[in-house]
């Protein structure tokens, strides 16, 4: 009987693993002849309810077989578990999974090579890199203060990677002010950000950003880093960079929670090696930029991890080509994290803001003979950069930096990178005399074979005079070229002094060149600040807090203060009285950032109330 019952329990497995086939029919008696189905007997009913009894039974068992198969296959796919303890009313613990090497989308990411993995680390941090170093890019995410008056900016806490967080703030900003700026993944945004258009090129708010949402400027962030990689990218394509150990289904639980999952999982993560960075590193590569745009709205929690910095100069990278970026670059034999402070160099601000790893700010490229030629910037920019060390003679930004598409510029100093804007694009129109400038500084550059040191042949400064039809008297003509050189400075003095009717810059009505308009600057840095005065007053663990600082800019007509002053003492009674009081200049703050603004504007007059606004 028990082997009977077993062959039926077989039968009743079989027959319930055949659910999508077509039942064989059964063979019944042949009907007597008077049309009458035969009785079943007492003991044929009693097996075939037992047979139903166990099909079900065994139908139950696989169901629950299958169940179990899939947690299993489930938690063998599991790299680890983070537990999360909720607030005592939840009552229970949140359990966040971070599985390996898949995120939301489905998608497995690609593994980089051994050979590929230590070329990259060697390019960004070279062979003998400082633990501090490494501390510095491995511990800052892309994240906004948490300041209400700065809450569009992006917060910084390390020293190193803030190139990197001013080129992503800059096209925040532009997305944030300009949002005419549409795309197919982010329709309708100009509507929901909170601006009030009012002309062409301009846009205000009541307090600037207080009624930006999260979801607004995380919009602004993800359509900022696509845009960036996909400059990277010529266009074509991006390739975004995550770690294997976070999971996007952590994506839409309450990001306090994603973040300290992250946390969690990051705790025990070095990355001091090719080696290091190949066991973590996935990356995915996208040609479409919507693709592009979810990929990055799902991996924002690792963005704002403290890989997220690093994650996103990898991605830049990437998205350039390895052999490309070298290609780009002067001496591809630096790193690009400069030692021994580990700043990002120039070219990784020139690479996130242009496309390309320009070593120099010139226009286009420079030609030093004997077949060498070194790279600047070779097409126009969404957004610029300033630099202070222009201001010290060390280096020239071009037009295409200097005049970008929207009135926003990184600002470098020598040691920091923060961001300089305006709300209104007419700060970029040229009146007159800015016309004129550029037009004479643009032939002037053209000659310029000194690396952007501003001063060129008597051979060039002639084709210069030809080519901005400038007649200079003889004896001025003989003064600059008394030194077989001709220096920028000293001929704009001379142009200063030639009448507008002989190709200068002079104006008898005073009024040529005056511009008023308001520039805002925004410095992330967040850290502590130790100093002597600070310890001897009992302060403790001071902050400097992220700063937006409002300027007011005057451009005089014609004069710097200095000159101004000069003319005021030097003027004959009733002489020039009407254009030196319509000329007259604000009186001036200073402040290094100052000599920022003057190398866009020249003469510039810089007004600002509370501290002064700091480019360190």
């Amino acid at each position: 009987m028990a082997d009977l019952e077993e062959e039926d329990l077989k039968m009743a497995l079989r027959m319930s693993m055949q659910q999508h086939e077509s039942p064989e029919p059964k063979r019944s008696k042949p009907e007597d002849d008077s049309g009458e189905t035969p009785e079943e007997s007492p003991e044929v009913k009693n097996r075939r309810l037992q047979r139903e009894l166990m099909a079900a039974a065994a139908e139950k068992r696989m169901s629950a077989t299958k169940s179990s198969a899939a947690s299993v296959l489930k938690s063998a796919e599991s790299v680890k578990e983070v537990k999360i303890s909720g607030s005592e009313d939840e009552g229970k613990d949140k359990i966040v999974n971070l599985e390996k090497c898949k995120d939301k989308i489905g998608n497995l990411g690609t593994e980089l090579s051994s050979v590929e993995a230590n070329h990259l680390f060697a390019m960004i941090f070279g062979n003998e890199v400082s633990k501090d170093v490494l501390a510095q890019w491995s511990n800052q995410g892309i994240r906004f203060s948490p300041d209400p008056e700065t809450s569009m900016g992006l917060v910084q806490h390390e020293g190193g990677p803030c190139g990197v967080l001013a080129a992503i703030q800059a096209f925040v900003l532009k997305y944030l002010l300009f949002p005419s700026e549409e795309s197919e993944v982010a329709p309708n945004m100009s509507t929901s950000l909170g601006l009030r258009r009012v002309s062409k090129n301009e846009y205000v708010t009541g307090d600037i950003f207080s009624s930006l949402s999260k979801d607004k400027k995380s919009r602004a962030l993800v359509r900022s880093m696509s845009e960036i990689l996909f400059l990277c990218g010529s266009n074509e394509k991006t390739v975004i960079s995550t770690l294997n150990i976070l999971d996007g289904d952590i994506e839409g639980s309450v990001e306090c929670l994603e973040d300290e999952a992250i946390a969690k999982a990051l705790e025990d993560l070095s990355i001091d090696s090719g080696s290091d960075l190949r066991k973590v590193l996935r990356v995915h590569t996208c040609t479409s930029r919507s693709n592009a745009f979810q990929k990055l709205r799902l991996m924002l929690p690792a963005f704002r991890s403290r890989m997220g910095a690093l994650l996103f100069l990898i991605s830049a990278l990437l998205s350039r080509g390895l052999d490309n970026v070298q290609t780009d670059r002067d001496d591809p034999s630096q790193p690009l994290v400069t030692a021994p402070f580990g700043h990002a160099s120039q070219e990784i601000v020139n690479l996130l803001l242009s496309g390309k790893a320009a070593a120099n700010v010139f226009d286009g490229r420079m030609d030093l003979g004997g077949g060498m030629f070194v790279n600047g910037i070779s097409t126009p920019v969404e957004v610029g950069f300033l630099t202070l060390l222009e201001s010290l003679n060390f280096c020239k930004v071009g037009q295409y930096l200097k005049c970008p598409r929207w009135p926003i510029w990184v600002v470098g100093s020598e040691s920091h990178y923060t961001v300089l804007f305006a709300l209104d694009n007419k700060v970029q129109d040229e009146n007159e005399l800015e016309s004129r400038e550029s037009q004479i500084r643009r032939a002037f550059d053209a000659q310029d074979q000194s690396g952007g040191g501003g001063f060129i042949s008597v051979e060039g400064f002639h084709q210069v005079l030809k080519e901005t039809s400038i007649n200079l008297p003889s004896e001025k003509l003989e003064h600059l070229c008394g030194m077989g050189f001709i220096v920028w400075s000293e001929f704009w003095q001379v142009l200063l002094d030639i009448d507008k009717s002989l190709g200068g810059v002079k104006d008898s009505s005073g009024l040529m060149g005056k511009k008023v308009f308001d520039l805002y600057h925004f410095n992330g840095i967040a850290k502590s600040i130790v100093n002597g005065s600070q310890a001897s007053s009992g302060a403790e663990n001071p902050i400097q807090r992220p700063r937006l600082t409002k300027l007011r800019v005057s451009v005089p007509p014609r004069w710097t203060p200095e000159e101004f002053m000069a003319n005021v003492s030097a003027a004959p009674s009733g002489e020039k009285q009407n254009s030196v009081e319509v000329s007259k200049p604000e009186p001036a703050q200073h402040a290094p950032l100052v000599d920022c603004i003057r190398t866009r504007w020249n003469r510039a007059v810089c007004n600002w109330e509370g501290d002064a606004p700091s480019i360190v």
